[in-house]
């Protein structure tokens, strides 16, 4: 199963993730600190630009903010408010410091439980995607760029 893959001990690119940092919350939300940023820390209720990949637990892809082929990017801004983006993801970036990235897993129940929570693609096709997805886990890997 390819989540193992992206939770496991090693990988087929010679990481080794048990030297990065994992946590798991309450909520379920399993966290892994990929790099310590040297910026603000983010709390709740901050104003966030983040550049993110979100995919399915089984490695398809859904959304990413970096166009993979050009690198550019459109970040998101999101106000860290459990009513306007999803909980898990909150809970990801509660406590990053900017230029931090994390890599988590988000069961479906702090995951999309309202069509209208943040982040969500502008476009049709992935935003579709996603809502069609949201009762399972995602896995966001998340750059945390700055607070504004």
């Amino acid at each position: 199963m390819v989540l193992l893959a992206i939770f496991d001990s090693s990988d087929e690119l010679g990481l080794n993730f048990e030297e990065f940092r994992t946590q798991k919350l309450n909520s379920g939300v399993i966290i892994q600190d990929i790099v310590d940023g040297g910026g603000p820390e983010a709390h709740e209720g901050d104003l966030v630009e983040v550049n993110y990949v979100c995919r399915r637990s089984n490695g398809y892809f859904v959304h990413s903010t970096v166009d993979q082929f050009s690198g550019e990017s459109k970040p998101a801004i999101l106000l860290l408010d459990e009513k306007k983006i999803i909980k898990g993801l909150k809970e990801v970036l509660i406590g990053m410091k900017a230029g931090g990235k994390r890599r988590a897993l988000v069961p479906p129940g702090v995951g999309y439980t309202n069509e209208n929570l943040q982040p969500i693609p502008e476009e049709f096709g992935p935003r579709r995607s996603l809502l069609s997805h949201a009762n399972e886990p995602l896995v966001f890997e998340v750059q945390l760029l700055k607070i504004l």
